[in-house]
């Protein structure tokens, strides 16, 4: 008895898209963390590329 309610609880629950929006978002963010946590060295050293790269040019306008 209590088995078969749990059965038809489930389904209903798998069933029930009213929060379908809510998941996709929860998975895109996951997946884009997952990807920088992987790549964080690379994208570590890419921003500090573009930072000095930014300092360098205000060196010289300033210079200017």
């Amino acid at each position: 008895m209590i088995v078969s309610g749990l059965g038809r609880g489930l389904k209903r629950f798998w069933k029930d898209d009213r929060g379908i929006g809510t998941l996709e978002m929860i998975l895109i963010i996951v997946v884009i963390l997952v990807i920088a946590y992987f790549f964080k060295d690379q994208l570590f050293q890419l921003v500090q590329r573009l930072f000095a790269n930014v300092n360098q040019r205000t060196n010289e306008f300033i210079k200017d």
